[in-house]
């Protein structure tokens, strides 16, 4: 499933299940355009690191993904250095928990902005060129919340419900450009931010890290099994091959049987 020549934009991709995509991709053979927050010197290692590691070109944006006029801009960017954006990954995304009525207002901009409204403003400045070349690949990171709902989560379930309902707009009007568009629904993902939560409430509750894992794991699925960004990153690679050529418009569940419920 080589990917040899094309171009892709991953959206958060500088930790997490961005960069686990990202790393399958360059695995691939793909030139990327890395984007997110973070350390600039650590950025730049994992920048020039992608390069000798994969013998790809890979760029930096730091794009805010609330600002529409920056993610056209990183879109453009793009096209002028490295010739393209055959693949859009659309992965950014940011949470906040509380009740609605206790929900602060600008948390909810926030999250809409950065989940779903900036699917839509990359999505539409990546298309015309895909179009254009007759090949593309929209891959929207949703989630097991894009499916089904938690308690807590308003902004964030909205969000990812919206971006599959997008993704799914996307494939019908794409449907015969050369051009598909799907979303990877995760459930639990093993990040090392998910770890370091596991440890701190191991410590809270006086368990051991495992006994956490199993706990955290039970509340939602049955399969008391993370999976990895590297999981994640594998389904998108699969999603970008030729052999998915008709695979649009899915929403594909990698949730050990979280919306199977």
């Amino acid at each position: 499933m080589s990917l040899k020549g094309k171009v892709a934009l991953v959206t958060g991709s500088t930790s997490g299940i961005g960069l686990g995509i990202a790393r399958a991709l360059a695995g691939a053979g793909s030139d990327l355009v890395l984007n997110g927050f973070g350390d600039a010197a650590q950025i730049e290692a994992l920048r020039s690191g992608l390069e000798t590691e994969f013998g790809i070109r890979a760029r930096y944006s730091a794009a805010d993904m609330s600002k529409p006029a920056a993610i056209a801009a990183t879109v453009a960017e793009a096209q002028a250095a490295l010739g393209a954006v055959d693949v859009l990954v659309n992965n950014a995304g940011i949470q906040h928990v509380a009740n609605i009525e206790d929900f602060p207002e600008e948390k909810w901009d926030a999250i809409i902005a950065i989940n779903l409204s900036a699917v839509f403003h990359a999505s539409k400045a990546a298309i015309p060129g895909m179009k254009a070349r007759g090949w593309g690949r929209i891959v929207n990171i949703a989630s097991a919340h894009g499916l089904v709902a938690s308690g807590q989560k308003s902004a964030y379930v909205a969000a990812k419900h919206a971006v599959v309902g997008l993704t799914k707009v996307a494939a019908i009007e794409l449907a015969n450009h050369g051009v598909t568009a799907n979303a990877i629904c995760p459930g639990w993902v093993l990040t090392p931010l998910v770890q370091r939560q596991l440890e701190a409430r191991a410590q809270a509750e006086g368990i051991s890290v495992d006994a956490a894992k199993r706990a955290f794991l039970s509340e939602k699925q049955p399969m008391a099994q993370f999976s990895t960004p590297e999981d994640i990153g594998a389904l998108a690679v699969f999603l970008c091959s030729d052999n998915a050529k008709t695979i649009t418009g899915a929403a594909l569940s990698v949730d050990g049987g979280w919306v199977a419920q």
